[in-house]
């Protein structure tokens, strides 16, 4: 890495202003506290105007896109400048300051990484659980994009970028990072969003995105899967 790094945070977002102007608000803070040398890239996929207007406000860069989440990050990483790449849902709520730790991860030479699997907020019981579950199936599958996936510019474009797919855009990605070098867990840093677990229950939620996962990984193509499913199961950014 070099002396002075520099990170571009990519955000594909879809009729998600409200939470987007949150996560916009924080990060810039958190650029000058690290002394690290930031852009920030929103990729909108309904070309909302007020999406464009948030960007302005927070001199963040905005991209219009169709609704398709692996094209979104796809463009968002063909239009950054840094060296290191960090992907973030607009409803990604970040925990203190993250930078520092992918930047050391970073500099000990890891091609990416991602975050432990935590929600926001207050959890209960079934969120804890969940959360020890998830954390589990990571050790041995693929993290997913709402863990803040990061990667060097480098080996991004060696392991062939996200998918151009609605869903599941980033699991080739992630299999070629831990192929190519060590893809590390940071503990704390980045948090999903609950509302659609508590929208669609705990368990409801978590079965139907295990179901869409076996679907995808018995060959359904993820466009066939998106096709099936309404927007009440695929988080889109």
């Amino acid at each position: 890495m070099p002396e002075h790094p520099a990170i571009s945070v990519i955000i594909p977002c879809w009729r998600d202003e409200q939470a987007l102007a949150q996560l916009l608000g924080s990060l810039l803070p958190l650029f000058q506290a690290a002394k690290v040398d930031g852009e920030v890239i929103v990729v909108d996929a309904a070309n909302s105007g007020q999406c464009r207007q948030l960007c302005e406000q927070h001199a963040a860069s905005w991209l219009p896109a169709t609704p398709c989440r692996g094209e979104q990050l796809r463009l968002g990483a063909g239009h950054a400048r840094h060296p290191l790449l960090w992907f973030l849902h607009a409803d990604a709520h970040l925990q203190g300051n993250p930078l520092p730790s992918i930047l050391a991860a970073a500099a000990k030479g890891a091609a990416g990484g991602y975050f432990r699997f935590r929600f926001a907020g207050e959890s209960g019981w079934q969120a804890t659980l969940l959360e020890r579950l998830i954390a589990l199936r990571n050790h041995f599958g693929v993290p997913y994009g709402d863990q803040g996936l990061f990667v060097t510019a480098e080996a991004y474009q060696g392991c062939g970028q996200h998918r151009p797919w609605p869903l599941f855009e980033e699991v080739e990605l992630v299999k070629h990072l831990r192929q190519r070098g060590r893809f590390v867990r940071l503990n704390d840093g980045v948090r999903v969003d609950p509302r659609r677990w508590q929208r669609d229950g705990w368990w409801r939620r978590s079965l139907s995105n295990r179901l869409l996962a076996l679907k995808f990984t018995c060959g359904v193509p993820a466009e066939r899967l998106a096709q099936q499913y309404s927007d009440r199961h695929i988080h889109k950014g």
